[in-house]
């Protein structure tokens, strides 16, 4: 059972409104999935997801194929039951795993051979493999296997990437069995609006329940992932939905709805949570830098997530210094809310028809996306800028 359904869009762009209806439940679009690549969103538990409004995961075929295995989670009832998870679920297919985590691979039409980056053990994933691992794990909506090329690549190479990509959808389509899955096919083409373009047209043809874009996101400015995105998005139907495989930052989030993107996941509120920075409505806090240790203020005085309700940032920062699990559970739960409700005032924009005006404030409130906001009182006090000190900072 998969439908999509776009009810509003909005007047001055390509921003739209929708609703994906799943086997187990629905979803609000625009929407953002946090990763749970293992069957887990690190630290957080289904409950508190579901809290926060969450209604859709990512789970990653690669890595649960990995471990414990398909067949293990098949023989538990699917995903769904293994992980307790009563919303709907994605699994990726693991393309850009096996190109970016696997120690060895060797890439022909047929698929892919490549050593776990666990222990070295050889496996040989074929789009038809592919489909079988993805049924076994029972998600709601499951992808095309794709290759991902390092960037920049010679046009060559991207280009016979592209078209073995998209061969191998066409494969995925014919070999799946189960109809209450929804395929999703990939764009590629990598920094190459003809070959995005002519990726799309191609995938269109074949005819998928939605279409993904792939391998954006890997190191090229901003500028180029939204330019491939205005050169894509026009060649998907109007019908399905649109997913932006890996993204992003909230400025991403934003900038792909104004384009016509519906879905996103990225591990950044996770990860970032667990190296302590923050996401606020006025900017980034990094929580282990010292001039928090005596501040009484909650993360962000504007926020209203369970964290900022009961904890103050010396008490972050001091489990944070002292290297206590619950600074990471904290700060993922808190970036997770600030994902969670950026989604929700975006499509209330949508509906009220007022997006165009919500987009520019929001980067109004962002003067320099390379800047550091250090410190604000619950009054609203001026802001203070630091450059960011290091490549980890960044990250």
């Amino acid at each position: 059972m998969f439908k999509f359904s776009v009810r509003q869009t909005d007047l001055a762009g390509q921003a739209r409104l929708g609703t994906l209806t799943t086997a187990h439940g629905e979803i609000e679009t625009p929407a953002f999935m946090p990763v749970g690549s293992l069957g887990a969103v690190k630290g957080i538990d289904a409950n508190e997801l579901r809290a926060l409004g969450i209604r859709l995961i990512l789970n990653n075929a690669y890595h649960l194929y990995l471990r414990p295995g398909h067949e293990v989670v098949a023989a538990m009832g699917g995903l769904h039951a293994f992980i307790s998870w009563p919303g709907a679920i994605l699994t990726d297919s693991g393309g850009f795993q096996v190109f970016s985590l696997a120690k060895l691979r060797k890439v022909t039409d047929d698929g892919v051979t490549f050593q776990s980056h666990l222990d070295g053990s050889l496996h040989h994933i074929t789009p038809e493999r592919a489909m079988e691992i993805q049924e076994a794990l029972g998600a709601d909506i499951i992808m095309a296997l794709d290759e991902c090329v390092a960037l920049p690549s010679p046009r060559e190479r991207v280009q016979e990437a592209m078209l073995r990509t998209n061969r191998w959808a066409r494969r995925c389509q014919s070999s799946r069995r189960r109809t209450d899955q929804a395929l999703f096919g990939i764009v590629q083409g990598g920094q190459d609006a003809d070959l995005r373009v002519q990726s799309a047209r191609d995938l269109v043809t074949v005819g998928f329940d939605g279409y993904a874009i792939g391998g954006l996101s890997v190191g090229e400015e901003k500028t180029v992932m939204y330019s491939m995105l205005e050169a894509v998005v026009p060649e998907l139907p109007t019908t399905r939905p649109r997913y932006l495989m890996g993204v992003g930052m909230p400025e991403d989030l934003v900038e792909g709805v104004a384009r016509g993107v519906d879905l996103f996941d990225c591990v950044v509120p996770t990860r970032h949570g667990r190296t302590g920075w923050l996401f606020t409505s006025f900017g980034r806090v990094l929580i282990k830098q010292a001039r928090y240790a005596r501040d009484e203020q909650p993360i962000d005085p504007e926020c209203h997530c369970p964290v900022c309700a009961r904890h103050s940032r010396a008490y972050l920062h001091h489990l944070f210094t002292v290297g206590d699990m619950l600074a990471a559970r904290l700060n993922t739960l808190h970036n997770l809310h600030y994902f969670a409700e950026l989604m929700r005032q975006i499509r209330l924009a949508i509906e009220a028809r007022s997006f165009a005006s919500f987009r520019a404030e929001f980067h109004a409130g962002r003067e320099c996306l390379d800047m550091l906001c250090e410190d604000v009182s619950a009054a609203g006090s001026d802001r203070i800028r630091a450059k960011a000190s290091s490549e980890e900072e960044l990250l």
